[in-house]
């Protein structure tokens, strides 16, 4: 599993969304009910950042990946007039 800022996790009811990552420690903001509401801010070593996760489901992200943006067809190029 990788962790990257903006991952949104849902576990129960409670929603952890990660703010800042650093290599020892995640910043992380937790929701109550619904995902974007008020929450608090917590900072915790990743160590147990990841304990916290066991049985969370990560919620897909809004954006798409940079790979999927890549396989749209280009736009087609007008032809000139003779």
């Amino acid at each position: 599993m990788k962790l990257h800022q903006g991952q949104m996790w849902k576990k129960g009811d409670d929603y952890l969304r990660i703010i800042h990552w650093e290599r020892l420690a995640i910043e992380y903001k937790l929701m109550h009910g619904a995902p974007g509401g008020k929450g608090t801010v917590h900072r915790v070593p990743k160590k147990e950042f990841c304990r916290m996760l066991k049985g969370a489901e990560l919620m897909p992200d809004a954006k798409p990946e940079p790979e999927e943006e890549l396989l749209t067809p280009p736009m087609p190029v007008p032809q000139p007039r003779e």
